[in-house]
């Protein structure tokens, strides 16, 4: 659904104007005071009086701004500190992880604006954020989207339901939920049935028309179709887009069986594999796997007993046809006859859904992406902006979306967006934007919602291994990104004197990965308060 539009009220520049025509004539009338009459004064001060009524009418009468809405917050644009020496321990921990001063960027400023920054280094260079950019999208769209809003699923039909026969079509039409996992798609064909479906004579049809993305490749970023983290967007994102392989030791202590998950449609998978005493070590390697026939999935090796049961997951071989042979597999397992075939195609228009999916509302969404870093459910996320918004899902869409809401909410120039995940090697930001985005965030009625998606150091999501030096784990809520050449983190810390700090480090660097413990050390100096009190009205502030 469309945004709404900005309410509006007077201008920011009108009390700002009124109190400096009134400083100024009131200092006239102190300077006259030494020297004139109490006569010549009231004069004066009834000159005053009218002054500043004229001056206030004059101030009414300019154009009237735009502002946002009570219930959102506003950034206003201020000047940038200037770079500042790197803190002792900081520095040593960088030279220690052999990463170059210029190589990183550093952040750690209050986080409602109101202080000095304690860190601000290289905050103006331009860096890929990897998935650090998530907390762009995410934000956006608790605030575009509402925290409650959800994804609806239809399911249509074009002819009668006689005897428990559908006679002609079922269509389920794709609205981009990112949480259609087997689980639910089971709950939605259940339905299904309880309209008391147990045939259907034509075809199941897969309306994927909502996004336009044109041809994909898993492999184009980095040449690894089947990780799990290339997995595409799609309309109709079944189960993620990806498969998991269950290996599981039996009791005999000669196999493990071997389960694939969701069920495909003519897709062979062994249903065991010999079980070896070897150490838990590259079990997957040993598995000696090969995909190189999508329907006829081999595994040659074997599997280490030590390793219990463990959980492979990887995207779909064949990813065009995935939904398909999930939801005719899962059609039949519920005992469902079909006479047709499963099939990609248009839902006719005028047709009234029958029954509607609903999704887990967006915040429970948010909370997915950024605790787990999911790239395809990001990327879902980020095409659903332009469709809600212009009709129809696309990466140019959603990339105007998102720079519009940027410079009507930020009052700044925003990064440079790609696919909305950071799976990207085009995506730029800098620390001073990140900074300026986590402050916004803050002082917005939604930062609950947008904190607790956030990974807590030393304890969930991709942050449990990061700031869990003592007294330091749990006293940060840290966006984590990484690439070949990026990793960083990006969020906020609970210092020990109470304070919140907004905290960004990111490096760009063939050694990135080195960052880890410079990381542990911020967090924890960050927590350590600052030696002095700060002064107020220094840092980049972002107010309601």
């Amino acid at each position: 659904m469309p945004a709404r539009p900005p309410h509006t009220a007077l201008p920011q520049t009108l009390p700002r104007a009124l109190a400096s025509q009134r400083a100024g004539l009131r200092a006239l009338v102190h300077l006259a005071v030494r020297s004139i009459s109490r006569g010549l004064l009231r004069g004066l001060s009834r000159v005053l009086a009218i002054a500043t009524v004229l001056a206030g009418q004059a101030a009414l009468a300019q154009p009237v701004a735009t502002i946002q809405p009570t219930t959102q917050a506003t950034a206003q644009p201020t000047t940038q500190p200037l770079p500042q020496p790197l803190p002792a321990e900081i520095d040593a921990a960088l030279v220690r992880a052999r990463l170059p001063r210029e190589a990183v960027t550093l952040v750690v400023v209050d986080a409602q604006g109101k202080a000095a920054p304690r860190l601000w280094h290289r905050a103006q260079a331009q860096v890929n954020p990897a998935s650090i950019a998530k907390l762009a999208t995410t934000f956006a769209a608790l605030e575009l989207l509402g925290p409650a809003w959800t994804w609806t699923t239809p399911v249509l039909v074009d002819g009668p339901i006689r005897d428990g026969v559908l006679q002609g079509n079922l269509y389920i039409k794709g609205q981009g939920d990112p949480r259609l996992v087997v689980e639910r798609l089971w709950q939605l064909l259940r339905r299904v049935q309880g309209l008391g479906v147990r045939r259907i004579s034509g075809d199941i049809v897969l309306d994927r028309s909502a996004f336009q993305l044109g041809p994909q490749d898993p492999a184009a970023f980095d040449g690894e179709p089947l990780k799990a983290y290339n997995a595409q967007p799609d309309a109709l994102l079944v189960n993620y887009r990806a498969i998991v392989l269950h290996l599981t030791p039996l009791g005999t202590g000669q196999l493990a069986a071997v389960q694939m998950e969701p069920s495909l449609a003519g897709v062979e998978v062994p249903a065991n594999v010999p079980l070896t005493n070897a150490a838990c070590g590259d079990w997957r390697a040993g598995l000696r796997a090969d995909f190189s026939q999508p329907n006829r999935i081999r595994l040659d090796g074997t599997y280490p007993a030590a390793c219990g049961p463990r959980a492979w997951p990887l995207a779909a071989p064949e990813p065009a046809s995935q939904a398909a042979r999930a939801v005719e597999a899962l059609w039949r397992e519920l005992g469902g006859q079909l006479g047709g075939q499963v099939r990609d195609g248009l839902a006719p228009a005028g047709l009234a859904p029958v029954i509607s999916l609903e999704s887990p509302a967006l915040a429970e969404v948010v909370r997915d992406i950024n605790k787990f870093s999911n790239n395809v459910m990001a990327q879902q996320l980020f095409l659903t902006l332009s469709l809600q918004q212009k009709g129809s899902g696309t990466l140019v869409g959603s990339r105007e979306v998102l720079r519009q809401w940027w410079r009507e909410r930020l009052k700044d120039e925003p990064p440079q967006f790609d696919n909305g995940s950071g799976l990207s090697r085009q995506e730029r930001v800098t620390a001073a934007q990140l900074t300026r985005l986590l402050q916004y965030a803050w002082v917005s009625p939604l930062m609950p919602e947008f904190i607790a998606s956030l990974p807590v150091t030393g304890i969930d999501g991709t942050a449990r291994r990061t700031g869990a030096s003592p007294g330091a784990a749990g006293l940060a809520h840290l966006k984590t990104g990484s690439l070949r050449d990026v990793a960083g983190v990006a969020g906020y810390v609970h210092a020990a004197d109470g304070r919140r700090y907004v905290l960004v480090a990111i490096a760009n660097h063939p050694d990135a990965g080195a960052i880890r413990p410079v990381v542990d050390a911020l967090v924890a100096w960050t927590v350590g308060g600052p030696a002095t009190a700060p002064t107020a009205g220094t840092s980049p502030a972002v107010r309601r």
